[in-house]
């Protein structure tokens, strides 16, 4: 009966090719609402005066709280085994997402 209960708790995931590359992302802007979180995710280039959103993850607040604790606990697990990443102090980014509205 155990075994038969694990079998249906299991989701079989696919992961075509295309997702599989991944995106690369160095700058992360998030931003919520009472019923979701927005997150934003950009390649920025050093020197470029733009720069475009390559991926957006809304999530509940639930989804984003379990988020949260998952890479807390892979950031814990990654500093065990190879060290304290460094926090390098970054100059403010003045952000602007397009044409701003006029009332």
């Amino acid at each position: 009966m155990a075994e038969e209960n694990k079998k249906q708790k299991q989701i079989n995931i696919e992961l075509d090719e295309k997702t599989a590359e991944g995106t690369y992302s160095n700058l992360a802007i998030i931003n919520h609402s009472v019923s979701e979180f927005v997150v934003d995710f950009i390649s920025l280039m050093p020197g470029a005066p733009k720069a475009k959103v390559k991926s957006r993850v809304i999530l509940t607040p639930q989804h984003a709280k379990k988020l949260l604790k998952a890479l807390n606990e892979n950031v814990s697990r990654f500093e065990q085994a190879h060290g304290t990443i460094q926090d390098y102090e970054q100059p403010a980014i003045p952000l602007n997402f397009g044409p701003t509205g006029e009332a």
